[in-house]
């Protein structure tokens, strides 16, 4: 299921920007993520192990840039000024950043403000077709839909590791859903966050999006959407604004995703290493949110699950993506390619927005994992699929905690 595309306020030629303070907040290196998760896990040479530091604040509050971040957006032609001030539209395919080890995200604070962040909905351009039940391997019937069911207010007491992804694509500013996960390195203190592989890269024939950011809560009393035209960011955004300043993803997805999903749907994971826009308290993000999800890598065969929740803030018609729902069904198969992992597939009524969102499952001792993510649905939403966690989801994990394990 593709990111959603906002509404336009104004025209800039890449999608609606209001006016931002121009100050830059911590800056990071973020090695991204795609439509299926294709980023480099443990022991792909490629890429540095060895986390940048962050921005300090000097004696008179300004912030400090590191000299390595400098160095490294320098070596892409990057000038700080002219990226905060607009020059991250450009999308030039000559110089889009592309592999994991380049991909940049400079914290620019304010850019995502109540009005920005609530225009970021609109619906995919493309989807996939809806019986795809002639594809090779083991694939069930076509599940029968699911009506999803809002959550109950206030989000932060039911799900409070669920949260809204914010990104900005050459098609304008876009939408998905994440879930706060537990970091193995730093228990109780995680700020590492779950999202689809395609919410932070476009796959084989583009490079990784910008302005990537988690909203954890997002509009955690459920406002309807015409008291949002006018609610503070501490009413949209309660427990702040988090910018990914580390991603990694599949390659699979790298190099053989696409719009609607293609060869790395079954892949379509990315892990998120995030910190606070407006610099940190001392508290984690698990600290702040008070929760974190474990994963788990091994999750039981279709026959053995009785259940499965999808959840996310969908944002194509019928619904507006401000608010949080979600899907509960026993799953079935999807196979894309007889070569290719088997997918989970749940009958739901969630559209595009929602994709990247947690699928939660209660094992056998009672406690409630993730075990997915929403990739890929059909327009018509009757279904929602998501990727089978093993190997190179384990990889792309322990590959985001190990990199900030001293820190």
């Amino acid at each position: 299921m593709r990111p959603i595309r906002p509404s336009s306020a104004e025209p800039t030629g890449r999608g609606t920007r209001r006016k931002v303070s121009p100050a830059l907040a911590a800056l990071g290196l973020t090695a991204a993520l795609a439509l299926t998760a294709t980023a480099c896990g443990p022991g792909d040479s490629t890429a540095d192990s060895k986390p940048s530091a962050s921005a300090t604040a000097s004696a008179t509050g300004q912030l400090q840039i590191p000299s390595d971040v400098l160095d490294q957006l320098k070596k892409h032609g990057i000038d700080l000024d002219k990226w905060k001030n607009g020059a991250w539209r450009n999308w030039d395919r000559a110089t889009w950043l592309r592999e994991a080890k380049d991909y940049v995200n400079p914290i620019i604070q304010g850019l995502w403000d109540p009005d920005r962040m609530r225009k970021a909905d609109k619906p995919p351009k493309e989807s996939v077709p809806h019986d795809i039940s002639g594809d090779k391997g083991i694939t069930d019937p076509v599940p029968a839909p699911v009506r999803a069911a809002a959550v109950k207010a206030p989000y932060h007491q039911n799900l409070p590791e669920l949260g809204k992804l914010f990104f900005d694509s050459p098609e304008g500013s876009m939408v998905c859903s994440a879930t706060v996960v537990q970091d193995p390195a730093h228990p109780g203190k995680s700020n590492m966050v779950w999202t689809a592989g395609h919410c932070v890269h476009a796959g084989a024939k583009g490079g990784w999006y910008r302005n990537i950011a988690f909203v954890p809560s997002y509009n955690n009393a459920a406002l309807p959407t015409a008291q949002l035209q006018k609610a503070t960011r501490q009413q949209i955004a309660p427990y702040g604004v988090y910018w990914a300043d580390w991603a990694q993803t599949s390659q699979q997805w790298i190099e053989g995703g696409g719009p609607t999903g293609g060869q790395g749907a079954p892949y379509d994971f990315a892990v998120l290493h995030v910190t606070p826009e407006k610099g940190s308290n001392g508290k984690s993000l698990e600290e702040t949110v008070g929760g974190a999800l474990p994963v788990d890598f091994n999750a039981p065969a279709v026959p053995k699950i009785s259940s499965m929740a999808a959840n996310g803030f969908p944002a194509a018609p019928p619904y507006d993506g401000q608010k949080l729902f979600q899907c509960k069904d026993k799953p079935g198969r999807l196979s894309l390619a007889a070569s290719l992992p088997t997918m989970y597939r749940i009958g739901c009524t969630m559209t595009g927005g929602s994709s990247g969102g947690g699928w939660i499952a209660t094992g056998s001792d009672g406690r409630a994992s993730l075990v997915s993510n929403t990739s890929i649905g059909p327009v018509t939403a009757g279904w929602l699929a998501g990727p089978r966690l093993g190997k190179e989801a384990k990889g792309v994990y322990d590959s985001v905690s190990t990199k900030y394990a001293g820190r």
